[in-house]
Order: C-alpha cells, then sequence, then structure tokens
C-alpha cells in the first residue's frame, strides 16, 4: 500500500507540473496577445495582481486563519521585498521582454530559470552540491547547459546572420540594426525575468520558515506587488 500510495503521489505530482507547463504555455500567448492589443505594459501586470489579490484573500483568510502566525514588522520587510522580487521586478522584466521577442523565444529562455534558481539556491547553502555523487554533478552540467543555451540564444542575431546578401539601401541596414537591437533588448530583459523569478523562489525558502501559511503569504506579496 505504501509503494503504491507514493506512485500515486509522484504520479499526481507529475500531471500537476504538466498542466503548469501547460498554463504557462498560454500566459505567453495570451499575454503576447494583449500587447499586440494596445494594454499597457504597465497597467496589465496591476490588472493581474488585482485580480490574484481578490481571488485569493478569501481563501487565505478563512482557511488559514487559525495556523496564520502573528505579522511582525520583519515580515512585512520580507513581503515587501519578495513582492519586489517576484512580482514588480519579475513581471515587469518579462512584459518588457515579451514586448520586443515572440512568446517561443519567450518561453525557450524561460528554461533556463530552474538552472538559475539551483545556482542562487547552491551559493546561499540551501541546496547541497555534491560533486561526488552522480545526481549532483548531473545538477551542476544540466546547470551549465542551461545557462550557455539561454546566453546563445541572446546573442544569436536572429535572420540578418543567415542574409548573407548585402543589403542595398540605408533603410534596410537601419531597420536591421534596429531588428537587432530589440531582439538584444528583449532577450536581456527576459533574463533578467529569469533572475528575478529564480530569486523570488530562493527567498520563499527562508519567509516560508518562519510564516508557513502559504496562501497568506501569497496574499501579503500580491498586495505588496500591487502597491
Amino acid at each position: 500500500m505504501g509503494g503504491e500510495l507514493k506512485v500515486s503521489e509522484k504520479a499526481k505530482l507529475l500531471i500537476a507540473v504538466l498542466a503548469l507547463q501547460f498554463c504557462y504555455a498560454g500566459f505567453h500567448i495570451v499575454s503576447r496577445a494583449a500587447l499586440n492589443m494596445g494594454v499597457s505594459k504597465i497597467v496589465f501586470p496591476i490588472y493581474r495582481n488585482d485580480i490574484a489579490l481578490l481571488l485569493l484573500a478569501p481563501f487565505a483568510y478563512f482557511l488559514e486563519k487559525k495556523d496564520r502566525p502573528p505579522l511582525t514588522f520583519s515580515l512585512l520587510v520580507q513581503f515587501f521585498l519578495l513582492a519586489l522580487c517576484g512580482i514588480t521586478a519579475n513581471q515587469g522584466f518579462y512584459l518588457l521582454g515579451l514586448f520586443y521577442l515572440s512568446p517561443t523565444y519567450a518561453s525557450a529562455i524561460q528554461n533556463s530559470v530552474p538552472a538559475i534558481t539551483f545556482a542562487m539556491a547552491a551559493a546561499l547553502r540551501l541546496e547541497q552540491l555534491n560533486l561526488n555523487r552522480r545526481f549532483g554533478l548531473t545538477k551542476v552540467m544540466g546547470t551549465v547547459v542551461s545557462i550557455v543555451g539561454a546566453t546563445v540564444i541572446t546573442f544569436y542575431k536572429g535572420p540578418p546572420l543567415l542574409n548573407h546578401q548585402a543589403h542595398n539601401t540605408l533603410g534596410a541596414n537601419i531597420a536591421s540594426s534596429s531588428q537587432i537591437l530589440n531582439w538584444t533588448l528583449g532577450c536581456v530583459y527576459i533574463l533578467g525575468y529569469c533572475l528575478a523569478w529564480s530569486g523570488w523562489m530562493v527567498l520563499q525558502v527562508p519567509v516560508l520558515r518562519q510564516y508557513p501559511a502559504r496562501l497568506s503569504l501569497t496574499t501579503f506579496t500580491c498586495f505588496f506587488g500591487l502597491i
């Protein structure tokens, strides 16, 4: 029974993670569609966090009413820093990057988030780094490959590299330079988004130890992010 239960829990976790990835894929497409419709890059995250706060607050209040630790000034400062990193910087960099890139490239660079998170957690001694074991060496190799891949996408100039024909007009050269600049800016913004997201996940670990009410923590994060 124990083995069957463990397999069942792993299957549920796998399904949940796959569903989350489908949600992220849909989010990239919907966000880009919203930007194409003219939604402001500043107003869009305000709508997001306003709706999230309204939906989360009642559940956080009633479900964690008895288990919620008392608030302190130190905790409020940590909630603010989480919001600054995980919402303001995260969503701001993401929308700026998505404005210059396609959802496909944004999601491709986003795959570096686990590697960056692992590197940050290892640097802060929140993750064990054991190079003498196979799993430890595999983590390091995967981290390096992921970060190198994101870097290649960032510095790859796109179609102009494949175009070996000389441009005949000054206007074409200006358009090409603008395209390359926009591509590079978009990739840098998305990398900033990945760094902010990774930092947000790493910073949550010590905060959750002091304040284990997860729904309430998310609600406070949305609140400070909205401000």
